[in-house]
C-alpha cells in the first residue's frame, strides 16, 4: 500500500501548511548549488548511522514506517521533489510529489548473522557511494538488521540541498525522542497539490529575470556546469553570510594525499571513545574539548602520514575546515541539543608535524583562541542559512561550506557537533551509538564527523574507495592518539 507523509521543525499553526503547500518555492543559491555540483563521484547527501539495543518487544521495519509515517507532517520538505525550470532560465523550484510512496523512501537491508561492525560498515559505503533518485524527495532511511547483541542500526541519506536547518531537519532527528513511545501523531492524510506547468514555471522566471537580469545567465551557466567559472559563487557566499566571511580569504591550503581525484566508491569507518577522556584532558590542559578532539585528529593523522612514506618535517600541517558549535557555557556538557548557541567557522592547520602529543595540543588551542579573538563567530541567524542546531542536521555544515572551497584552501573537512548527553529513543529502542556521515567533495578524498553522545564521542570516517584504502588504520591511530594524550594527565 502507498503511504504518504510529509516536512518542518514545529508542528505547523492553523492554515500554515496550507499555505506551505500553496505554492512552489524557489530553491536558494547554496541549496541549487548542491543540486548543480553534484556528479557520479560526489553525491551530496549527508547521513547518519544509529546502533540501537533491540527491546524485549522487538523492533521491526513496520514500525519504522510507521513512526516516519506520523512524524512527515512535521517536515513537508520529504515529500518534496526538485523540478527544473525549462531552460534553466531560473533556478529549480521544490514541488509537492504527487506519487510519493514511504516505502520507497524507508527501505530494509540485513547483514549476514551474526552482523559485525565490519560488515556494518561496508554496507554503509555502498549506500552512501550511490545518488539520491533526482526524481524523487532527496532522502532515504534504511532498517538494518542482523547485528550481533541484539542489536539494529537506522541508516540515514539527506540531500544537503534538503537540509537547510530553517524548515527542514534531518530525517535522523524526526525518529528520536528523549522518551520511549514518547513523539509526534499525524492528525490527517496529506493531500500533495497540483505541480506547477511548464508554463507556469516559465512565467515564474522570466518574472526573476525581469527583476534579477543577472540570474538569467548564473543559472544557465551553474547547471552547464559551469559553477566555479561563474557569479554564483560569490552569490553563495553572500547567501552564507558570515560563515564564508571567516574562509573566504583564506590561502591555498598545502598539497599532500587527501586532495586528490576521487572514485564514485567508499569506504567507512568509525572510533568510538569517551567524553570523560577528554574532559580529563581539558581540565589538566587548561583547552576545550574540541581543542582536545582536533589535536586527537592531528596526532592520528600524522601518524597515518608517517605509516605511508610521507616526508613529515616539524612544519608539516594539514589545514582542516572546522564548522563548530560552541556552547556558551562550555562547562555544561548535559544540554540536549544546539538551541541557543553561537556557531564558528574556522580554519586550523593541524600540526602533524610536531610529535609530542602535548605541545601540538598547545598549537591545537592557541590557534583556535586566535580564531576566537579575530570574531570569527557567525551569528544564529547566519547559520540558519546554511545549516541546523540539532546534532544530526549540523554536520551538514561543514558539508556545505565544504562544497564551494575544498579545492582551493583545505585539506580535511571536520563537523564536531556536541549531541545530548542523554539517552534517545526509537520508538522504545535506546539508541547506543550515533555515527554521522560527512560526504567528500571534489578531490577530497577524507571527511571526518565527530558527535558526542550520552558519554560517548564517536567519529565517523568517510574516504574515498581507493586514496582511502587503509582508513580503518586512521580509525585505529585515533583511539591511540587519544591515548598519548591520556598518558600526559596526572592521576
Amino acid at each position: 500500500m502507498r503511504r504518504h507523509g510529509g516536512s518542518a521543525t514545529k508542528p505547523a499553526e492553523p492554515g500554515e501548511a496550507i499555505k506551505l503547500r500553496a505554492m512552489s518555492d524557489r530553491l536558494s543559491a547554496v541549496d541549487a548549488s548542491f543540486i548543480y555540483l553534484e556528479d557520479q563521484a560526489t553525491p551530496m547527501h549527508v547521513g547518519g548511522v544509529a546502533v540501537f539495543r533491540r527491546p524485549r518487544g522487538g523492533f521491526d521495519y513496520d514500525e519504522l514506517v510507521r513512526m516516519i509515517e506520523q512524524r512527515l507532517d512535521l517536515i513537508p520538505r520529504y515529500r518534496q521533489k526538485v523540478q527544473s525550470v525549462p531552460g534553466h532560465l531560473a533556478r529549480p523550484v521544490w514541488v509537492d510529489d504527487a506519487g510519493f510512496d514511504l516505502t520507497y523512501h524507508v527501505r530494509r537491508s540485513a547483514l549476514p548473522r551474526p552482523g559485525n561492525d565490519d560488515q556494518l560498515h561496508d554496507l554503509v559505503a555502498r549506500l552512501m557511494s550511490r545518488p539520491l533518485d533526482p526524481t524523487r524527495p532527496l532522502w532515504e532511511t534504511y532498517l538494518v538488521e542482523g547485528l550481533a547483541q541484539s542489536r539494529f542500526a537506522i541508516v540515514t541519506k539527506t540531500h544537503l540541498a534538503l537540509v537547510d536547518g530553517v524548515g527542514t531537519i534531518d530525517i535522523g532527528q524526526l525518529i528520536l525522542d528523549t522518551s520511549p513511545q514518547v513523539g509526534h501523531h499525524s492528525d490527517g492524510a496529506w493531500i500533495p497539490q497540483r505541480p506547477p506547468t511548464s508554463t507556469k514555471l516559465l512565467l515564474d522566471a522570466i518574472t526573476d529575470a525581469v527583476q534579477r537580469p543577472r540570474e538569467l545567465v548564473e543559472n544557465a551557466r551553474a547547471a552547464a556546469g559551469d559553477l566555479f567559472s561563474s557569479t554564483l559563487v560569490k552569490r553563495i557566499a553572500d547567501t552564507a553570510g558570515g560563515l564564508v566571511t571567516a574562509i573566504g580569504t583564506a590561502s591555498t591550503a598545502p598539497s599532500g594525499p587527501l586532495n586528490v581525484r576521487i572514485s564514485p566508491q567508499r569506504r567507512f569507518t568509525v572510533a568510538r571513545t569517551s567524553l570523560d577522556d577528554f574532559k580529563a584532558i581539558r581540565s589538566e590542559h587548561n583547552c576545550t574539548v574540541n581543542d582536545a578532539v582536533l589535536a586527537t585528529l592531528a596526532g592520528a593523522l600524522r601518524t597515518w602520514l608517517l605509516s605511508r612514506g610521507r616526508n613529515v618535517t616539524s612544519s608539516t600541517t594539514l589545514r582542516a575546515l572546522v564548522p563548530l558549535a560552541v556552547r556558551e557555557d562550555e562547562d555544561d556538557e548535559t544540554v540536549p541539543g544546539m538551541l541557543g548557541n553561537m556557531v564558528t567557522a574556522k580554519l586550523v592547520d593541524l600540526p602533524v608535524g610536531e610529535p609530542n602529543a602535548v605541545v601540538r595540543l598547545h598549537h591545537v588551542s592557541h590557534a583556535m583562541r586566535v580564531h576566537n579573538a579575530s570574531a570569527s563567530k557567525v551569528a544564529a541567524g547566519a547559520l540558519r542559512r546554511m545549516s541546523g542546531f540539532a546534532p544530526p542536521t549540523l554536520h551538514s555544515l561543514g558539508a556545505r561550506a565544504a562544497g564551494s572551497f575544498s579545492r582551493r584552501i583545505f585539506n580535511v573537512v571536520i563537523t564536531n557537533v556536541p549531541g545530548p548527553q542523554e539517552p534517545l529513543y526509537a520508538g522504545n529502542a535506546k539508541m547506543m551509538e550515533m555515527f554521522p556521515v560527512v560526504p567528500l567533495v571534489r578531490n577530497q578524498a577524507l571527511a571526518i564527523g565527530v558527535t558526542s553522545y550520552d558519554g560517548g564521542v564517536y567519529f565517523g570516517l568517510n574516504g574515498d574507495r581507493g586514496a582511502m584504502s587503509d582508513v580503518d588504520n586512521l580509525a585505529r591511530m585515533v583511539e591511540e592518539s587519544l591515548e598519548e594524550l591520556l598518558s600526559t594527565v596526572r592521576v
